[in-house]
């Protein structure tokens, strides 16, 4: 499967639905008959798992302590929330009574959220992966009581199935070889474990410097070319994943590659790529927000999970779109993104949410949920929700199905359809340009656009009235990380002053719930509880390298979309226990979690860029910015050291890396200093902002200077001191290594400086 996460083992080859977490109807559930350990805690995957017949423990010491005094095996159950097949799984298995006795009886069981605990899943899936050619959720692994694996896989159907073995078949053979093969196993299992250490080692050679960077882009350019599907855009065929990293590569690249083919190309890439996205049906038109991936080329019938993460990097790719075209489009989708995470994802404290569960109980009732039941639509449900005249004998219902492709037989296609959960369903893909469907129903486009717009918001509030799917309560700091920076960057550029207060508020969030000033450490989560207050487990899990990483980015993104230097101080001191916690001292780069903790067997440093940028490619240009801010030469040095350690990635297979190759550039052609002089909120210097907030500059910092002559900028930056307010008016520098333009107080004047880039001018 893809390493960036999902399940897709045999996706076709097994029945689906879930029926234990079937919501609606007023009769009280009924008294479990089990109750295991996993009651006692927060995350709402373990919670799922807490009324299995199996006796299951959390990670933690309780259960090596177990596993070590009794001298069992250890079984490791690795999934999240929202993942299909960790439900199939869970009812299959986990809840059967036999394989439950079997499990608890010869080994010590433990349950891990992927989410909770990357670190974990990281080191485990490295061996399944290895070991198996394949890896997914969810995982299964067994582990030595000193948690060496020795046998691992993905989802195991119950009883033999095809040519693939039963849960209860892999267990009777574990225990066996266990009880009479023990040495083998073990030897085995460490010997695989030695070669991942080696394997996965990344460090530079000494005095290597970071690979030269135009030669890299042009190859991860050529790369992403290749794999590139020209006609509905995206990479690969299917199953189609929206990959934020490399459409934002893709945009970079354009911006210095302007005047050739390739950065043109690049470009017309990555807007054709969003914009087929955005027509198609992974884009929940009804509802906001983008689903997971989709399962076809055409971006059409999704799996139907909505993911934070990608929330948060498609907003930044949507508003980048807007910026570099200058469409309308770009704008609407990156604000419709938002609208959704504000309305679904958004806890009340300015935390957010995790995801939203694929699979729902259908509006028609019956205990099977279903895959996209909450999203799809049949064409009679269109039919009697949309039932007046709008021209001749056409009806809005009419306008609505033929714009968006519902059809009366469904429109999902039968290889689509594995488990014929959605037979005689649509789901909604645009098919037509307003345009077109104006003309072919003979009406204005301002009236088909507001017609369309108002059937939009009916069938919204048709859906309000479904059974909801299951909503990952859990908040994680890295990815709010993710979601702060997505809020700062599309309030910046559209002006939105509520876009900015969501933002300023999720940054307090992070401050006030997921750090501890005390022990200057990031926390991993905290949980919405049952009366909606934010809780925490005890003791809370430390937060890993991308914890730090991603709310570090976020935080630079805040104080340019607000001037307000609070964030850039929490900043730099972030990242000063990032360097603290993480770094590697010997090969450069950092590891991704707590190179001291004994459970964790290797200590591995991320070198993809997938679903998620890797937090050592966000790292780099977060030590690049910092450098600038805070006038650290050292951070130059880290993020060159960091870049070096990745050389030969970089230079291999940069289209793993897309993320990190941004970072290289911006080194190669370093950034921009754009320095602000005026009043913080008066209307001249909010015209200075805008200029710059409506370009596409990615080797840029910008700084604001006012007349606080003690300001954290003026204290790191002594030079900012000879920069000042000409003529009482708003003034914009933008220097080069504090090599300053002529000061410039119009803002068309600042945009074109901007565009043209020539910044030679010394200050006066």
């Amino acid at each position: 499967p893809d390493a960036s996460g999902t399940e897709f083992n045999n996706v076709s080859a097994f029945p689906t639905g879930t029926a234990r977490m079937a919501s609606g109807g007023t009769s009280p559930p009924p008294p479990h008959k089990h109750t295991n350990r996993l009651a006692q805690e927060r995350s709402p995957y373990l919670l799922q798992h807490a009324h299995n017949p199996v006796d299951w423990y959390p990670w933690g010491q309780d259960a090596f302590d177990k596993a070590k005094n009794e001298d069992k095996p250890i079984f490791l159950s690795v999934g999240y929330s929202t993942c299909h097949w960790c439900h199939v799984m869970e009812r299959e298995s986990f809840e059967d009574e036999e394989i439950g006795k079997i499990l608890s009886d010869n080994f010590v069981c433990i349950k891990v959220d992927r989410e909770e605990r990357p670190d974990v899943d990281k080191v485990y899936m490295t061996f399944v992966q290895a070991t198996s050619g394949g890896g997914g959720w969810p995982m299964s692994v067994w582990l030595t009581p000193d948690l060496r694996p020795f046998i691992g896989g993905t989802y195991f159907p119950p009883t033999d199935h095809a040519r693939r073995p039963g849960l209860r078949t892999v267990l009777n053979r574990i225990i066996e070889q266990w009880q009479n093969n023990r040495p083998a196993l073990e030897s085995s299992g460490e010997r695989i474990l030695e070669a991942l250490k080696k394997g996965t080692a990344i460090a530079a050679n000494p005095g290597e410097g970071p690979p030269p960077a135009p030669a890299v882009s042009s190859r991860c350019f050529q790369q992403l070319a290749h794999s590139y599907e020209e006609e509905y855009g995206g990479f690969r065929d299917a199953p189609k994943f929206p990959t934020p990293v490399n459409l934002m590569f893709l945009m970079s690249y354009w911006s210095v590659n302007r005047s050739t083919s390739e950065g043109v190309e690049a470009l017309q890439m990555a807007l054709h790529t969003l914009r087929m996205m955005a027509l198609g049906g992974i884009h929940d038109h009804v509802a906001q927000g983008f689903h997971r991936y989709s399962t076809d080329s055409s971006w059409h019938v999704p799996h139907f999970e909505k993911m934070l993460y990608d929330q948060a990097q498609l907003a930044v790719a949507y508003i980048t779109a807007s910026q570099v075209s200058g469409e309308q489009l770009f704008a609407d989708v990156a604000k419709d993104i938002l609208l959704y995470v504000s309305r679904d994802l958004s806890d009340k404290s300015g935390g957010f949410y995790s995801a939203e569960d694929a699979d729902s109980v259908p509006a028609s009732g019956g205990p099977e949920k279903r895959e996209g039941a909450f999203c799809v639509w049949t064409a009679s449900e269109v039919r009697e929700q949309l039932p007046d005249v709008v021209e001749g004998a056409a009806t809005r219902a009419d306008v609505f199905m033929h714009h968006y492709g519902v059809k009366e037989q469904g429109n999902v296609a039968l290889e689509q359809d594995p488990h014929g959960e959605l037979q005689g369903q649509n789901v909604l893909i645009v098919r037509y340009s307003v345009e077109l469907t104006a003309a072919r129903f003979g009406i204005s486009v301002e009236k088909a656009n507001k017609l369309l717009a108002s059937a939009r918001t009916q069938m919204a509030k048709v859906r309000e009235s479904r059974p909801r799917p299951h909503l990952d309560t859990k908040m994680l700091a890295s990815w709010s990380g993710l979601m702060l920076s997505a809020y700062a960057s599309v309030g910046a550029v559209l002006g939105d002053k509520a876009l900015l207060e969501r933002a300023v508020q999720a940054g307090n969030f992070l401050k006030e719930h997921l750090w501890d000033a005390e022990r200057q450490t990031m926390l991993r989560s905290c949980y919405r509880g049952d009366e909606m207050e934010v809780q925490q487990i005890s003791p809370p899990i430390s937060g890993f390298l991308d914890d730090y990483a991603f709310v570090i980015g976020g935080l630079l993104d805040l104080y340019e979309a607000t001037l307000r230097t609070e964030w850039l101080q929490w900043a730099e001191e972030l990242q000063l226990r990032q360097d603290a916690l993480f770094w590697d001292h010997q090969g450069g780069g950092y590891f991704c979690s707590d190179p001291g903790d004994r459970a964790v067997l290797l200590r591995l440093k991320e070198d993809q860029d997938g679903a998620e940028p890797s937090a050592n490619s966000v790292s780099a240009s977060n030590l690049l910015r910092l450098s600038h801010y805070c006038g650290r030469g050292e951070w130059l040095q880290r993020s060159q050291q960091l870049l070096a350690a990745f050389s030969d990635r970089l230079t291999r297979v940069p289209i793993a890396l897309p993320e990190m190759v941004q970072a290289l550039m911006a080194q190669h052609y370093t950034l921009q200093q754009i320095v602000i002089c005026g009043q913080r909120d008066a209307p001249d210097t909010a015209g200075l902002l805008a200029a710059v907030n409506s370009l596409f500059l990615p080797h840029k910092v910008l700084m604001h200077v006012d007349d606080d002559a003690d300001g954290f900028l003026r204290r790191r930056l002594p030079v900012l001191s000879s920069m000042s307010q000409q003529g009482g008016v708003a003034t914009a520098y933008v220097c080069q290594d504090f090599t300053c333009s002529l000061p410039v107080t119009d803002p068309q004047e600042l945009r074109r400086l901007l565009l043209d880039g020539t910044t030679e001018r010394p200050a006066e």
